[in-house]
This record gives structure tokens, C-alpha cells and sequence, in this order.
């Protein structure tokens, strides 16, 4: 490695650093006076690193750990034995929908993905493993918005299409729907011509840990919403009575 490439990462580093151990999101002017760097190295650094997942932005544009940390540290915890207990009713979901099926789980302000049984249809969803999607586009993200797993954001809200809710009061008021109906969807909020669904999971003590969704195409997903959204709600408590009985049993309870 070149000299300046090794200068390079070596900044790169320090920026990640500050963010990481910052209590707080942190704006780009006090990245810049805390690392001493010119305001463009550190535009440019902060792009590289926003740009493979390393950081992100919050709606006010400050920076906080990116989706990468998140996924590990879901596939570096006991989560990872939640995936595997959860592995045959994610299975049982999938063969009564046909749909991509996802069980994910909050870190920080993110929805991360712990488990996924792909579509039997040959057009359907994509692997959702290792993608960091606004949580108030995501079925999944709804649900754990609903349940106070993921804090709620203010303001306006990232719009990417026309059918994406636009500000907090509109969430808000869907997850007043969410909680009421017991589970939540999306409607090409997050790409068009995509549609999901999802219910919330529950651990020993009755509140919600996890949510169980289904997503694919939106002419297949569309006209079913309330059967597939009452179909999840049965298999999601399916779960949360599985995951009951294990971890007691694990307790010796």
C-alpha cells in the first residue's frame, strides 16, 4: 500500500472512531473539528464509509454506526440460536405463501435481518441478509416501531417513491393501526411493485423481540394483505410459544 493509501485509511479509521464512540450521532462540523481534517477529506472519507455500509446518516444528516455493525453483532449473539429455533416456522410460512419470509430484530435504530426462507416463485423478493432499508419503508421496521423495539424518528422522513410515508405523524398514526390490527404492511412504500407484511414477535415476558414478515410482488401480495396479515399473527405467536418453551426449558424452569 501506497503511502497516501495508508494515510487514507488511517483517516478513514479515526473518523469511524469518533462516530462509533460518540454517545450521540454526530454532525459532519464536529467530525471535522474533532479530527482536525479539511472539511473535503472528510466529506470524502465519510462518503466512502457511508457509501459500504459503515456509517450513517439520521434524518438531521448526523452520522451514526452503519448497518455492518449491526449485522454482526446479530450473527455474533444468541440471536443466532433464535434464527435456528425459528428456522421451521419461517419454513411453515414460506410453504403457505410461497413468499421471501424474514424474521429480523432491532439494533440501534436499524432492522437487521436474522433469518430469511427464500420465494418458491421464480419472480420474488431479494435476499434481505445484508441490506439496511428505512425502517418506516419496511413492514418489518413498522413493527418494531409499533411495539417501542426501534425509537421513533421526527420530522420529515426519507421518501423513496410516491407511496412512502412522508413525515413522523403519518407513522405515528399507522402504527396506531399497526397495534390495533396486530400486524403491519407496506404498499410499495419501499420500491415499486414490492409489498410486504409482518407481525410481531414476543419473548417470555410478552413483549415484542422480533418480527416475522413476508415481502414480494405487490399484484400477488396486494389483494390478500388482512389473510396473510392474520396467516402471521398465527405463526408469529407459533414462535413466541416456541421461544417460551425454550428458553425455560434452557432455564431449568
Amino acid at each position: 500500500m501506497t503511502t497516501n493509501g495508508a494515510q487514507a485509511v488511517d483517516r478513514a479509521a479515526q473518523l469511524l472512531t469518533l462516530v462509533v464512540e460518540a454517545d450521540e450521532p454526530i454532525s459532519f462540523t464536529d467530525l471535522v473539528e474533532e479530527s482536525g481534517l479539511a472539511r473535503s477529506t472528510t466529506s470524502r472519507l465519510l462518503s466512502a464509509l457511508e457509501a459500504n455500509h459503515l456509517l450513517e446518516r439520521d434524518a438531521n444528516g448526523n452520522y451514526h454506526s452503519g448497518a455492518l455493525f449491526a449485522l454482526y453483532a446479530a450473527r455474533h449473539d444468541p440471536w443466532s440460536q433464535v434464527a435456528r429455533i425459528a428456522d421451521p416456522v419461517l419454513r411453515d410460512v414460506g410453504a403457505q405463501t410461497g413468499e421471501t419470509v424474514n424474521l429480523a430484530i432491532a439494533r440501534g435504530e436499524a432492522v437487521v435481518q436474522i433469518a430469511q426462507v427464500d420465494t418458491t416463485y421464480m419472480l420474488g423478493a431479494r435476499d434481505w441478509m445484508q441490506v439496511s432499508v428505512p425502517p418506516h419503508c419496511s413492514a418489518l421496521g413498522k413493527v418494531l416501531y409499533a411495539y417501542d423495539c426501534l425509537p421513533l424518528p421526527e420530522g420529515e422522513l426519507e421518501q423513496l417513491t410516491e407511496h412512502s410515508l412522508g413525515t413522523a405523524a403519518e407513522l405515528a398514526a399507522e402504527l396506531e393501526v399497526v397495534r390495533r390490527r396486530g400486524y403491519a404492511n407496506t404498499r410499495e412504500e419501499l420500491e415499486i411493485g414490492l409489498d410486504a407484511v409482518a407481525a410481531p414477535v414476543r419473548g417470555p415476558d410478552g413483549e415484542v423481540i422480533a418480527a416475522l414478515g413476508i415481502s414480494g410482488p405487490s399484484g400477488r401480495i396486494a389483494e390478500n394483505v388482512d389473510d396473510t396479515g392474520r396467516l402471521l399473527i398465527k405463526y408469529a405467536d407459533s414462535l413466541s410459544s416456541l421461544l417460551r418453551r425454550r428458553i425455560r426449558r434452557k432455564g431449568g424452569s
